[in-house]
C-alpha cells in the first residue's frame, strides 16, 4: 500500500520511485501463491489498499456534487479500486505462471509486456480508465519519459514493472535493473529538440469559480466577467495570438441568441484576439427514439472579430458525470452533472485552425486517453490543448494525478499542450514533458508564454500506434509460452 501512496501524487509526500514497490510486491505474492485462484486473490488484496487509497478523493464528487450519502460515498474508492485491482490479480496470476521461470531474465521482459498489455486493456474496457497508470508516477521527472516518444506510456510503464520485478531477485540477477535504468534515461540523454517551424504566443485564464455557484443562473452574468476582466488584463500585459478558458467556463448556451452570448461576443471582439472557451451546447437529433435534446460539452473558438469560427465536441464522456452506463436499465442512477438531458459524444475531430495553430482539443477526462490524442495530431493538430474543471475534486490529489496522466500525452506525440483550468493546475507542458509555469490550486490567475512551439514532427509510437499496441499482448502471449516449455531453471 505504501509503494502506491507514495508512488502517486498524493497531499503528502509524493516518491516517484516509491511505485516500484507494486510490481515487486505482487511478483513477491506470485512466488508465495500455491494455485493460479491463489495468485490471482493475493495479488487483487495486494494491489486493493494502496489504489482504493490513491483514488480516496472518490468520495468527494460523488457525495458533494452528486449527493450520495456517506455511506454510500465511502465505498466508492474501494469499488474502482477493486477494479484496477483486478488488473493487479491478473499481473500475479500472470508471474505465477511462470513458475520457477520467473527468476530467468527474459521474465522480466515477459512481466513489462504483461503491464503494458494489462494498462492497454484497463484503457478500453468499462469504458476505459486509465488511471494511475505507472508512468504517470514519474511524471514529475521529465527527464524519465522519453521512452514514451516510442513506446507510449504503457510501454514505459512495462519497463517499471520489469525494475520492480528485478528488485525481488536476487544474486547478479537484481544487476538487471541497472540496464533498464539506462534504457529508461537514454532518450534523455541522446534526443537533442530540434527547433519549431513556428511558434505562437498564449495566454490563459483560470478563474477559480466555485463547482458551487458555476451553475447559479443569477451568476452567470458575473462568471462571464470575470473570465472577461482577467482577458483584458492578459492582453494588456501581453501580445497573444489565442487565449484559452477553462471547460465550461461560459455557464450558458453561447449558441443561443440573448444577452449572455452577445455579450460574449462583443467582448471578444474588443479583445481583439481569438478566444477558445468551453461552454455546453445542446443539438436535437432526428431519429424517431431520440430524445428531444442532447447535450454537448463543447470548445468554442472565436475568431478576433467575436464570430465562432469552429468548435470541438468532446469524445470520450465521464461515465456517471455527464451519462450514465446501462442508464435506461439503471433508472436510479443519476449523474454528476446536473440538467434533465445526457451528454452525447461529439462527431468533429478536426483540430480547431487559428492563424498558425491547429489545435488539437482534448476535454477534461480526454487527456488520460492516448488514443484521443492521437487521432488529433493525425489530423495536423501541431499543438494540444487540454481545457478541464477539476473543481470537482477540490483540494485533493486528483487534480494533480490527472495533470501528470496529460504530461504523458505531450511525450508520446511530441507536442506542447496548453492546459487550462478552473481551479488549478493550469500550465503550459512541453513536448519532453517539462511544465514552464504553472498556477495554484483554487488561485485565480493568468498565464503567458510567447514561445509555445507549433510542430509537426511525429514520433516513433504515433507512426507505429496500433502496431505497438498489438504487440504487447501477442508477444505477452508468445513469451509465456517460450519461457513455459523451457527446461527447469538450473542456473544460479
Amino acid at each position: 500500500m505504501a509503494g502506491t501512496w507514495f508512488g502517486f501524487a498524493n497531499p503528502f509526500l509524493h516518491l516517484p520511485l516509491a511505485i516500484l514497490l507494486l510490481p515487486a510486491a505482487l511478483v513477491l505474492a506470485a512466488n508465495r501463491a500455491e494455485t493460479p485462484g491463489q495468485a490471482f486473490r493475493m495479488g487483487m488484496l495486494t494491489a486493493l489498499p494502496g489504489y482504493a487509497a490513491s483514488l480516496y478523493w472518490l468520495v468527494i464528487p460523488v457525495h458533494d456534487h452528486g449527493s450520495l450519502p456517506w455511506a454510500l460515498a465511502l465505498p466508492c474508492p474501494v469499488l474502482v479500486g477493486g477494479v484496477l485491482a483486478a488488473y493487479g490479480g491478473i499481473y500475479c496470476l500472470g508471474i505465477y505462471l511462470l513458475g520457477d521461470k520467473g527468476r530467468h531474465p527474459l521474465a522480466l521482459v515477459f512481466s513489462g509486456l504483461l503491464w503494458a498489455t494489462l494498462e492497454l486493456a484497463r484503457n478500453h474496457l468499462l469504458t476505459g480508465f486509465p488511471w494511475l497508470t505507472l508512468a504517470s508516477a514519474f511524471s514529475p521527472w521529465s527527464q524519465t519519459l522519453g521512452l514514451a516518444a516510442w513506446c507510449g506510456a504503457f510501454g514505459l510503464s512495462g519497463l517499471l514493472a520489469g525494475m520492480g520485478h528485478a528488485l525481488v531477485l536476487r544474486g547478479w540477477r537484481r544487476l538487471l535493473v541497472l540496464p533498464m535504468i539506462g534504457l529508461c534515461m537514454l532518450p534523455a540523454w541522446i534526443t537533442s529538440s530540434a527547433p519549431a517551424p513556428a511558434t505562437a504566443s498564449v495566454a490563459m485564464v483560470q478563474g477559480n469559480i466555485e463547482q458551487g455557484q458555476k451553475w447559479d443562473e443569477t451568476l452567470q452574468t458575473r462568471i462571464l466577467q470575470t473570465y472577461v476582466e482577467l482577458s483584458r488584463q492578459a492582453v494588456s500585459s501581453f501580445k497573444s495570438d489565442l487565449l484559452v478558458w477553462p471547460e465550461t467556463a461560459l455557464p450558458f448556451y453561447l449558441q443561443d441568441p440573448g444577452d449572455l452570448s452577445s455579450a460574449m461576443r462583443i467582448a471578444v471582439a474588443e479583445l481583439g484576439t481569438p478566444v477558445l472557451a468551453g461552454s455546453p451546447a445542446y443539438s436535437m437529433p432526428l431519429g424517431k427514439n431520440e430524445p428531444r435534446y442532447v447535450l454537448h460539452n463543447r470548445a468554442y473558438l472565436l475568431g478576433p472579430n467575436g464570430e465562432i469560427q469552429a468548435w470541438y465536441d468532446k469524445e470520450h464522456l465521464v461515465p456517471f458525470g455527464e451519462y450514465v452506463p446501462l442508464g435506461q436499465w439503471l433508472p436510479f442512477l443519476t449523474k454528476l452533472v446536473p440538467g434533465e438531458y445526457e451528454f452525447r459524444p461529439g462527431q468533429n475531430s478536426a483540430p480547431l485552425r487559428s492563424g498558425d495553430m491547429a489545435v488539437g482539443t482534448l476535454i477534461c477526462y480526454e487527456a488520460i486517453f492516448p488514443e484521443l490524442a492521437q487521432k488529433q495530431v493525425e489530423l495536423g493538430a501541431n499543438v494540444l490543448v487540454n481545457i478541464s474543471n477539476d473543481a470537482w475534486f477540490g483540494r485533493t490529489s486528483a487534480p494533480l494525478q490527472h495533470l501528470h496522466l496529460t504530461i504523458l500525452r505531450a511525450v508520446e506525440q511530441n507536442r506542447a499542450i496548453i492546459r487550462c483550468t478552473n481551479t488549478g493546475v493550469s500550465t503550459f507542458i512541453d513536448p519532453d514533458g517539462r511544465l514552464r509555469d504553472r498556477s495554484e490550486l483554487f488561485t485565480t490567475d493568468i498565464l503567458h508564454r510567447t514561445d509555445i512551439p507549433l510542430l509537426t514532427q511525429k514520433t516513433f509510437y504515433h507512426e507505429h500506434f496500433l502496431f505497438i499496441h498489438w504487440c504487447y499482448p501477442f508477444l505477452t502471449l508468445g513469451l509465456l509460452v517460450v519461457l513455459r516449455r523451457r527446461g527447469p531453471n538450473t542456473s544460479a
